[in-house]
């Protein structure tokens, strides 16, 4: 075995077992945030949320949004934190320091009860940890951009206990590629980052599939939906590229509209307590079926719209779990509409998740990956995850085709006299 490949063998272990320690250190941090801001010792945060006073509901977010967005202030005042994907990318130096200070801030914000994803922060403390861990070892710049890659996807593999997840987020949206030597990689760092954070994260899912008897016509089901899912993902993306500020908030205004996205959000989740997080607390009670009509209206109404209120004001997050969460809760609203319109008994449960992962295919443009990543958050039936497949690829269709006709028709447009 040549020198190199011994060094990349070695380098694909150190990155694994870092990329673990960084799940499990942004785990750790976010349910100590989570349990300061709303007072409790035990439970999920929907239940911290729910058993907290009015007050504390409003105003802990606000102190902790404040506080992260002065961290920021002070960061960004010296030098903006790049983007991990393009740096991997185009082969840059990764700014160590920097962009482990922004995953912090990022922990803490969502902590706090922003309305963004906790997953930039692990896939970011992953890829300066594994730079760091692979820094003296000789390997070429596509090795470096493989390992980097599959860091970011092995970190955020370990926080949500899916490491199919994370190997195909590094290969097929980070790298996109479906080579042997890149996927190997993906595999084998996710899988031990998982296993290095377990722990802490206790193999647990973030979501319990309630179990009952379903219909294979679910996979028709599957075809129906995938016109809503393009539908909100399209606007979901739209609104978060009209909100997020070009080029970074720098200024001292960064603290008071921080701060005033936490108190809305806060003040919100007085009557919604589903609110505050990444999400995971509407992909809860869409699973267990525990929505009103009305109450899924709501969610998918201010879900994006808080989303969006954060990267206006300036700051940083994920947009996977928003984007899930908001295609749960359109899913919900669907069934529970058909359900008391039709006088159907279709499950909330299935159709819900099978709407959040056309809205994921769309955001990401990975149906692949958004099917294999809703089925292995829930684990539910084996075969549901050919609906979620389905749904996924349908909806990536129909976003492509309608891409292209837009496109033909400006060409056209543009070649008349």
């Amino acid at each position: 075995m040549s020198r190199r490949a011994v060094e990349y063998s070695c380098a694909v272990v150190v990155i694994g077992l870092l990329a673990g320690a960084a799940g499990a250190a942004t785990t750790l941090l976010l349910h100590a945030v989570e349990h300061l801001t709303y007072h409790y010792s035990f439970g999920t945060l929907l239940t911290g949320v729910g058993d907290s006073s009015p007050v504390r509901r409003a105003v802990g977010p606000m102190i902790g949004c404040a506080l992260a967005g002065l961290g920021w202030w002070a960061l960004r005042r010296r030098a903006d934190v790049p983007s991990l994907s393009s740096t991997i990318a185009e082969h840059r130096p990764i700014p160590r320091l920097r962009m482990s200070i922004d995953a912090g801030l990022q922990v803490l914000l969502v902590g706090a009860g922003a309305s963004l994803g906790r997953e930039g922060a692990p896939r970011q403390l992953a890829a300066s940890f594994g730079d760091l861990g692979i820094s003296r070892l000789s390997l070429t710049p596509r090795d470096r951009e493989i390992l980097l890659a599959c860091a970011a996807g092995a970190g955020l593999g370990a926080v949500y206990s899916v490491p199919l997840g994370g190997a195909l987020f590094a290969a097929r949206i980070l790298l996109g590629t479906w080579h042997p030597r890149a996927l190997g990689t993906a595999l084998i760092t996710s899988s031990l980052a998982v296993a290095v954070a377990s722990p802490v994260t206790h193999f647990e899912h973030s979501l319990t599939w309630p179990d009952p008897s379903l219909s294979y016509l679910f996979v028709f089901l599957a075809l129906a939906i995938a016109p809503l899912s393009v539908a909100v993902g399209l606007s979901f993306d739209r609104l978060m590229s009209m909100a997020r500020p070009k080029p970074q908030i720098r200024s001292w205004t960064l603290v008071p509209a921080i701060a005033f996205a936490g108190l809305a959000t806060g003040v919100c989740s007085i009557w919604w307590p589903e609110l505050p997080g990444n999400g995971r607390s509407i992909l809860t009670v869409s699973v267990n079926a525990s929505l009103t009509l009305g109450g899924a209206a709501v969610l998918l109404a201010l879900k994006p719209l808080l989303t969006a209120l954060f990267l206006r004001a300036g700051a940083i997050g994920g947009m996977i779990t928003p984007a899930l969460a908001t295609g749960a809760a359109a899913g919900s609203l669907a069934t529970l509409t058909l359900n008391h319109l039709a006088g159907t008994d279709i499950q909330v449960a299935a159709v819900s998740l099978t709407c959040a992962a056309g809205v994921l295919a769309v955001t990401q443009r990975a149906p692949v990956w958004a099917a294999l990543f809703v089925w292995e958050l829930a684990r539910p039936p084996v075969w549901l995850l050919l609906v979620f497949a389905v749904a996924a690829a349908t909806a990536h269709v129909i976003r492509v085709a309608r891409e292209r006709r837009q496109v033909a028709l400006s060409d056209s447009a543009t070649a008349e006299p």
